[in-house]
């Protein structure tokens, strides 16, 4: 082919990238109809080279067909088949007379519009007054005929569904969903009722074939009948055919590409008369091209056979049109033209014996290159008065193009080239290289892209796989062996006069990773009991904190309140754990999967406890040791005194104004010296190998008194402002959360009988029995935790016996008796009141709390 292809760009429409093909065709008359996969139908007219109309559908469109008398268009789309009149459209346009040319018509589909209620139409077909559909369903294709004057469902013909591998991998690879075709084969004896034109491809989707092909490929039913014969190219590879009129017809298969079917028309490449085309292409998505023809290999009369002439063409096909010997076809990357007369003249030298001959690679592998990139649809292709040849395309950027082919000469295949031509050879070259470059630099921003994906979806693997191996771990690694853990430290403040207890949350990374874009911290705070007046129900609160670039060795502080003063419960757990969106992962590629918008992965760190020592606000220490009195017995009914001390006062203060005139409430737990010499670490003392004090405290009391409310076992310090607690005795007052005074005390004393054993016994004393039983359960968790730290030593020499602890697990075993008693009596409400039973269980609370066991 002597001379340049021509690029004409006619208009600009956009093309947003989506799943859907791109359809683009020349209606009966100047207007060319094109989508470019959203939900909008442009009308262009090709004579007047401007935009008349643009239909807006509510979903997007799929196909799009005009009918013969030029009248209606009938548009479909996920939701339905619509059917719009062209003749109103210029009207609409020029409805405002003062400005008749001031654009487009727009016009917007509404249910008025809806012609066949079917849902999920691929591909649309007019034959004569019949519309047919073709639609997908979870198991078959179904392909629907019905009535165009008044849309009635003539019959329907289903075929199954195969493996959906191919379509699938043709989908990947092209990133587009490949819409089924449908094409209307008649033979040319019978004048197709679209057009009167006597080219072998008609327009809207018509082909004619030689009567001998037809009959051979469709049987003599239909050839008799002069039946009109529907192809359906399906994005599996079947080539399926229907004959309309012949009673009891159904879906057959003609032939499989084994890939998803691009194109199917008609070549004149063997014409022997006008209208006579004797050879049917079809093409396959990644190249392969299929050749079917009629032969003579025998005697007159009888003689006549089908050839297939396979083989495959340079790939991926996107889309293609034939004349009436040349095959048109996109590869996205370059437009090319196949010689069909060569590849049909070799495949018939080859095997002429044989139903099935193969095509040359010389032929299939030797394109022309016409130097047009991204060509995503075409048009039949048209000749004008000069006998050039002429595409219509559609390119990946929506742009409409004319491609106008020089025309071809004879001695065009001679080795020789002009001179004149070899600055245009140079300019196509270069305008070639150009457009590689450009894809090219696409790709390598697609692949960086893709690999920050990978890299980032491996440091996620990792401080996944990292986090699961220290939780599934047989024995738990204490909190500070954690690669990645957080510590917090409660602290109260003061704002707007309201005092309220805070939280100071820091996340420590320890691990080799870096924490990136996409992270969350996510803290839960649970109480573990309703606070008073919240109705018995207890309420969880969950705070949120996105973070990026978290470096190892880097910490993340953030604060939350936990109550205010007063709304108190305590303890409270929190929990803490890091989430990750893989929104975050993908960035704005998210957006096109919506099956992602919300999925994440959910990371446990670990679980932290506020309690009520860490809650206490330390008024001061009282260097010497008042003696304590005898604390006065309320003569009134215990059951009302256990009441009053439950009544915390809304105003942070009893009701009487000053809490020593209320009954005081005590609970003591009892350490063994010698426990707490091995256990504790004291501050400001050298340490031997493993962390524990060379040198002993002199005061042992005072020292666990500082221990239990500066140290943060679990994780969670107090915040202490001031002197730090720079104790100077054994004596702490305090104010609990809801503003009652406590007082801590912690004294050496002697335990036993025959033998004494030195313990420290730790005190807490208030007016509040609320505070009293929650600062007794924190003091125990405390010694717990300080248990577990206690190093391993021979068991005691002193005497069971002699300690008395014998008649302190025998009164602990009466007691168990006394309640298990009161709970059977209470629960048959035999012999004994609601008041009577509550004192009998207040009476064993406080026995215990007087009478505790020591800790060895």
């Amino acid at each position: 082919m002597e001379g340049r292809c021509a690029v004409e760009t006619w208009a600009e429409f956009g093309f947003s990238g989506t799943s859907c093909t791109p359809r683009l065709k020349f209606g009966f008359g100047t207007d060319v109809f094109l989508c470019t996969g959203n939900d909008e139908v442009y009308v262009f007219s090709s004579q007047d080279r401007k935009l008349t109309a643009v239909i807006e559908c509510p979903a997007p469109v799929t196909d799009l067909v005009e009918s013969h008398d030029k009248q209606f268009l009938y548009v479909a789309s996920r939701s339905g088949v619509y059917c719009v009149s062209l003749q109103s459209l210029p009207s609409r346009a020029q409805s405002s007379p003062a400005d008749a040319s001031s654009g487009p018509a727009e016009l917007k589909m509404s249910t008025e519009f809806l012609a066949v209620a079917e849902e999920g139409v691929l591909s649309l077909l007019l034959v004569g007054s019949v519309l047919l559909t073709l639609s997908q369903r979870d198991t078959s294709w179904v392909l629907t005929l019905y009535r165009s004057s008044n849309y009635e469902m003539l019959s329907s013909f289903s075929l199954p569904l195969v493996s959906g591998d191919v379509h699938n991998e043709a989908e990947g690879k092209t990133g587009m969903r490949r819409r089924p075709l449908l094409t209307c084969v008649h033979s040319s004896v019978a004048t197709p009722p679209s057009s009167p034109s006597t080219s072998s491809t008609a327009s809207g989707g018509h082909l004619c074939l030689e009567p001998v092909l037809f009959k051979l490929l469709f049987g003599i039913d239909a050839a008799l009948a002069k039946s009109p014969v529907i192809l359906c190219g399906l994005p599996d590879g079947r080539l399926c055919f229907l004959p309309l009129r012949p009673p009891g017809s159904r879906l057959r298969v003609l032939h499989s590409l084994e890939q998803p079917v691009v194109f199917v028309g008609a070549s004149g490449v063997m014409e022997t008369g006008p209208g006579h085309a004797r050879c049917l292409v079809a093409v396959g998505e990644q190249g392969r091209v299929v050749l079917i023809k009629s032969d003579k290999g025998g005697s007159e009369g009888g003689g006549n056979r089908t050839v297939f002439i396979e083989g495959c063409v340079p790939g991926p096909v996107m889309c293609g049109c034939v004349d009436k010997k040349r095959l048109y076809y996109s590869t996205g990357s370059d437009l090319l033209l196949l010689d069909l007369s060569e590849v049909s003249s070799e495949g018939e030298g080859q095997q002429r014996d044989v139903g099935t001959s193969s095509m040359t690679d010389a032929a299939l592998q030797s394109p022309t290159s016409l130097n047009v990139c991204r060509v995503v649809a075409l048009a039949e292709p048209t000749c004008n008065t000069a006998g050039e040849v002429q595409l219509l395309g559609l390119s990946v950027r929506g742009q409409l193009q004319r491609m106008t082919l020089p025309v071809e000469r004879e001695d065009a295949r001679l080795p020789t080239v002009p001179s004149t031509k070899g600055g245009r050879s140079v300019r196509d070259l270069l305008s070639a290289i150009g457009d590689v470059c450009e894809r090219a630099s696409l790709l390598k921003t697609a692949i960086k892209s893709k690999n920050q994906i990978l890299r980032h979806l491996n440091q996620v693997l990792n401080i996944s796989f990292l986090l699961i191996a220290s939780t599934n771990t047989e024995e738990p690694l204490p909190i500070q062996e954690k690669p990645i853990r957080c510590h917090a430290m409660a602290g109260w403040s003061r704002l707007l006069q309201t005092d309220s207890l805070n939280l100071t949350c820091v996340l420590d990374n320890s691990s080799p990773y870096v924490l990136e874009r996409g992270w969350t911290l996510s803290i839960g705070v649970f109480p573990l009991s309703c606070p008073p007046g919240a109705g018995g129900e207890s309420s969880s609160t969950n705070f949120s904190f996105p973070f990026h670039n978290l470096h190892p060795g880097e910490t993340l502080e953030v604060s939350l309140p936990l109550a205010a003063a007063g709304e108190a419960s305590f303890p409270m757990t929190v929990s803490c754990s890091l989430i990750f969106s893989l929104t975050g992962l993908l960035g704005e590629e998210a957006a096109n999967l919506p099956g992602l918008q919300d999925s994440c992965v959910s990371l446990p760190l670990n679980t932290l406890t506020v309690d009520w020592l860490h809650a206490l606000q330390v008024t001061g220490p009282i260097a010497t040791h008042r003696k304590a009195a005898s604390r006065p017995r309320d003569t009134t009914d215990p059951i009302q005194a256990f009441l009053r001390s439950r009544r915390i006062g809304r105003g942070g203060r009893g009701e009487g104004g000053g809490e020593t005139e209320r009954e005081q409430h005590a609970a003591s737990v009892r350490v063994s010296s010698e426990l707490l010499r091995d256990t504790l670490v004291w501050k400001g003392s050298d340490l031997d190998a493993q962390g524990r004090s060379k040198v002993a405290p002199q005061n042992v009391g005072l020292s666990l008194l500082e221990w239990l409310l500066s140290e943060a076992p679990g994780g969670v310090a107090a915040e202490r402002h001031g002197d730090k607690i720079a104790l100077s005795g054994s004596v702490v007052h305090a104010q609990d959360p809801n503003g009652h005074t406590v007082k801590l005390t912690a004294k050496e004393v002697d335990v036993g009988e025959e033998e004494s054993l030195a313990a420290v016994e730790v005190q807490v004393e208030s007016s509040s029995i609320a505070a009293v039983c929650g600062l007794h359960h924190a003091v125990l968790r405390r010694i717990q935790a300080l248990l577990q730290m206690a190093p391993e030593r021979a068991a005691s020499t002193k005497s069971i016996q002699s300690l008395g602890l014998r008649q302190a697990l025998q009164r602990a075993e009466r007691l168990l008796q006394q309640i298990r008693q009161s709970r059977i009596s209470g629960a048959f409400g035999v012999g004994v009141s609601t008041g009577q039973m509550s004192q009998s269980l207040l009476s064993v609370y406080q026995e215990l709390r007087e009478n505790p066991l020591l800790i060895i």
